[in-house]
């Protein structure tokens, strides 16, 4: 019986989810969150968020992009992706949700053997003009998820940003590779100046390095490339970080 409740539990938050997101015109503000759990602390961490911190964030107006854990989850992490219509409705919702009684009492209960989570790190988005809209697409198959991080040169992030509206975004999908959601940073944090972050969806490991390496021989790509760092190259040395995701099970996407 608790099964099947919690079976009905995630079903009609994805109902809520598929039926009545807000509009991408109300979403301005996005949160990457990562939460690094104490040790052995993960999979309880999971538990909460699947019995309540999904719903409760539902309740107070957080619109739950995606779930995701590293494919190679070294360091036992948690990442996942908020939206609000604005900094201050983020600053409202968060705050109605921690002074919630039933988090409370979840959150008491969850650290009866001491608190799950050691440190979170957030960091604020916002979408570049030439970034799809979310919600992010369903599918009926499990994908695999990249969160790709772009490091600059100085006074060249205008220049990766003309490049991916330009060329990169028609090509990656032309070349199988699913556009999702691309953000620069919020203004104030370190790597705002210089950092492009986005994630792309993946039928497979397979389909994502044939994608990738189809992309890299395309000649239109070749000659992009070439354009745009006429004046200097656009990305510091080993400038692209590469983080393969998949979704947890409660996640509203898979």
């Amino acid at each position: 019986m608790k099964s099947l409740s919690l079976w009905l539990a995630v079903a009609v938050t994805s109902l809520i989810w598929n039926v009545s997101p807000l509009s991408a015109e109300e979403l301005t503000c996005f949160e990457l969150r990562t939460y690094h759990p104490n040790e052995g602390k993960l999979e309880a961490l999971h538990s909460r968020f699947r019995d309540h911190t999904v719903g409760l964030f539902d309740k107070h107006g957080m619109t739950q992009l995606a779930y995701w854990v590293p494919v190679e989850n070294r360091e036992n992490v948690l990442v996942y992706l908020l939206g609000y219509p604005n900094k201050a409705a983020r600053e409202t919702a968060w705050k109605a949700f921690r002074s919630d009684p039933d988090w409370q009492k979840a959150y008491k209960a969850s650290t009866a053997d001491g608190k799950l989570v050691n440190h979170v790190d957030s960091v604020f988005l916002h979408l570049t003009d030439y970034s799809p809209k979310p919600p992010i697409p369903a599918s009926d198959t499990a994908r695999l998820f990249e969160m790709r991080q772009y490091t600059c040169n100085p006074d060249k992030l205008e220049n990766l940003d003309a490049r991916f509206r330009d060329h990169t975004i028609d090509l990656f999908e032309k070349h199988g590779l699913t556009n999702l959601l691309y953000f620069h940073l919020d203004d104030g944090q370190e790597g705002s100046e210089n950092t492009l972050l986005y994630f792309l969806a993946h039928a497979s490991d397979e389909s994502k390095a044939a994608g990738f390496k189809a992309f890299s021989q395309d000649p239109e790509w070749k000659a992009a490339r070439d354009a745009s760092e006429a004046g200097g190259k656009i990305l510091v040395k080993q400038g692209v970080q590469s983080t393969p995701l998949k979704a947890t099970d409660y996640s509203p996407v898979k």
